[in-house]
């Protein structure tokens, strides 16, 4: 883990050496076609439903989808 730590580091110094300066600041990244360009309306929509939900679940029951057990007690 010491090894892939110090990997990332170094990569980070690399990108400490670019020159910045004539970057604006972004809080989101957005195409060039407007300034929400990358975001959608929020629009209210009907929910999904559990049985719309569960209906391609390979295993199903009591309105959950069913895993294969994981932790053991």
């Amino acid at each position: 883990m010491a090894h892939d730590l110090d990997e990332i580091l170094t990569h980070i110094d690399k990108l400490n050496e670019l020159d910045t300066s004539a970057v604006e600041p972004m809080a989101q990244v957005l195409h060039d076609v407007d300034e929400t360009a990358a975001l959608r309306e929020d629009v209210e929509r009907t929910p999904l439903g559990t049985e719309t939900a569960l209906r391609n679940a390979p295993v199903s029951g009591a309105g959950y989808f069913k895993v294969p057990l994981v932790i053991e007690r």
